[in-house]
């Protein structure tokens, strides 16, 4: 029979000591949070609004659709994935990204050009919210969200400039 060991009590995890305190760490998180709502609800209008297009534009939208939802998909995980090594929990519920988020999510399927123009306002509002929490981020002296936040407005401000440029 193998020896088993007398201590049966769990190991805990140290505490987070990454030089962020932990009420800033709160405040980050609770940033990033808000920004995972934002870019989970657009990341869902641009998915509806791929499948649903339709018109003379329908190729062009179709694929540009496809792009910004795949990018967006892959971003989801980046931003939760911050807020864990944060040391909280990522929102991950209708519910939660409800509440969290700054995008209306659109009533019905609109015409082609009101899609784009729905989405201008939605990678807009996701810019803002990033703009946001940034702000937090370098005033907690936290590089790697910053980077993150960074990396964030810049694909959200290209998108919002290309999908203005068809309404031009």
């Amino acid at each position: 029979m193998a020896k088993t060991s007398k201590s049966t009590a769990a190991t805990t995890a140290p505490r987070i000591n990454i030089g962020i305190s932990d009420k800033d760490r709160a405040a980050v998180a609770g940033e990033l949070s808000k920004l995972l709502a934002d870019s989970y609800t657009l990341y869902l209008t641009t998915h509806n609004f791929h499948w649903n297009v339709t018109g003379p534009l329908f190729n062009t939208l179709h694929t540009m659709f496809m792009t910004q939802y795949t990018e967006e998909w892959t971003a989801l995980d980046s931003i939760a994935e911050r807020i864990r090594a944060l040391g909280h929990y990522a929102p991950g519920t209708y519910r939660e990204y409800g509440k969290l988020t700054s995008i209306e999510e659109p009533k019905t399927v609109p015409e082609a050009l009101e899609m784009v123009r729905i989405l201008v306002e939605g990678n807009e509002a996701v810019a803002k919210t990033a703009r946001a929490a940034f702000d937090k981020a370098d005033a907690a002296n936290d590089q790697p969200t910053a980077d993150l936040l960074t990396q964030r407005l810049d694909v959200h401000e290209k998108n919002a400039w290309m999908l203005r440029s068809l309404l031009q």
